[in-house]
């Protein structure tokens, strides 16, 4: 039976659409970096030269994640040649863009310079809409000297490395203290863990027994982060399959979304361990707010990209697409990525699913699917890779298409 409306019925139809309309806020693209050095720690420039390297390559986000500490107070750095010491090299750039804010001064016979705060910072670089500083800190911990570092992005105070009895309990002891920071922060907070396989440390069943893990880097610029495994020992893209098809087929737990991030350090070597500008995640939200960013990243909607721009990527009860913003004369390559579980037992972890040639591509789940991920492979090698073998690529998040955990 069809039913006409009119009168009262029409007027609150008109109020719930209009309602409906100013309810929905548009959202965009914004391209960010969450792992980044400067000499308040051991990268080997000063934080606004940092800082005007990511504006002015287009970046809308910037984490300055320097170890155990916050870009607060007063520091000083050396100039010299010495371990830990600004190089005289760097600083005649520095001073030809930014002299006239640096402050000098003399102690026992040496020239030191004073290092700028996040809130100096902010006021030369920030712009509303266009630029943004997300106050970030890298927890450097380590058991057997195996490096556990974690990334943390929007607090408000300096978290301390809480060590541990083994791997696994500083995963947890950090987690639980990231809780905390958000709770006293009283805004939410992110947390992902850095580059498992620098130093060999962080074991694919450490991340996925500690549930509280939900982000990690799937890529890292450092040369040192072996994201690519060597044979015997898993890649990052191994290390992620594996956590997502124990959590969701044996042990419990959420999705683990996977970060691009630069690590850098080095500014002015070329060619070096770890340069600005080969990984960054791409994060969509209706504003450039740090809290908005961070929202936007725990509801798991950013990709991870080392060169590769996609323009949308979807799903629903029975599909995942992809589509690339495409470049001209470059081809792609779209692989689905996920672990089945036919009759309730799983098969080969990470199996490649689906492999499509071109700028945009659809995988129809099974059904027996744990979850589907997506990589997006340019036919272009990346100018300033990982590797000289690394093509520019994207990472999509994962889909939980089948639970047998829980």
């Amino acid at each position: 039976m069809t039913r006409t409306l009119g009168g009262p019925a029409l007027v609150a139809l008109a109020g719930l659409l209009a309602a409906a309309q100013e309810g929905a806020k548009e959202t965009r693209w914004w391209k960010g970096n969450t792992h980044t050095h400067t000499l308040w720690s051991d990268g080997d420039a000063a934080p606004e030269w940092a800082a005007d390297w990511y504006k002015s390559n287009g970046y809308h986000f910037l984490v300055l994640s320097d170890h155990d500490l916050l870009l607060e107070g007063e520091k000083w750095k050396r100039i010299g040649t010495g371990r830990g010491e600004m190089r005289p090299e760097t600083l005649r750039p520095l001073l030809d863009k930014f002299g006239k804010t640096a402050v000098f001064r003399e102690r026992a016979g040496a020239t030191e310079m004073r290092l700028k705060t996040l809130e100096e910072l902010r006021t030369m670089f920030e712009e509303e809409g266009r630029f943004l500083f997300i106050p970030g800190e890298e927890v450097s911990d380590e058991y057997a000297r195996k490096p556990v570092h974690h990334n943390v992005m929007n607090l408000a105070s300096v978290i301390r490395p809480t060590g541990g009895q083994s791997v696994r309990e500083i995963l947890e002891r950090t987690m639980k203290a990231v809780e905390e920071e958000a709770e006293r922060a009283g805004r939410p907070v992110l947390v992902h863990l850095n580059h498992p396989n620098f130093g060999w440390a962080v074991e694919a069943e450490d991340i996925a027994h500690v549930k509280q893990e939900r982000f990690f880097e799937v890529y890292s610029g450092h040369r040192g982060a072996r994201v690519h495994g060597d044979g015997r020992r898993k890649s990052c893209e191994q290390i992620w399959d594996y956590v997502l098809s124990l959590r969701l087929g044996k042990i419990g737990g959420p999705l683990l979304y996977g970060l691009a991030a630069d690590d850098a350090h080095q500014y002015f070597v070329d060619p070096a361990v770890s340069r600005p500008g080969r990984g960054w995640v791409m994060v969509r939200s209706e504003k450039l707010g740090a809290d908005a960013i961070v929202r936007a990243m725990k509801a798991g909607d950013f990709y991870a990209s080392s060169g590769v721009t996609l323009e949308s990527v979807t799903s629903d009860r029975e599909r995942m697409t992809v589509t690339v913003a495409a470049q001209p004369g470059l081809k792609y390559l779209i692989r689905f990525t996920g672990t089945r579980a036919p009759g309730g037992r799983m098969a080969e972890i990470g199996a490649r699913l689906q492999e499509t040639a071109g700028p945009s591509a659809t995988y129809v789940f099974k059904g027996d699917e744990l979850y589907v991920r997506a990589t997006v492979v340019s036919s272009r090698r990346h100018p300033n890779g990982y590797s000289p073998e690394d093509f520019e690529t994207a990472w999509a998040q994962p889909v939980a298409v089948r639970r047998l955990a829980e």
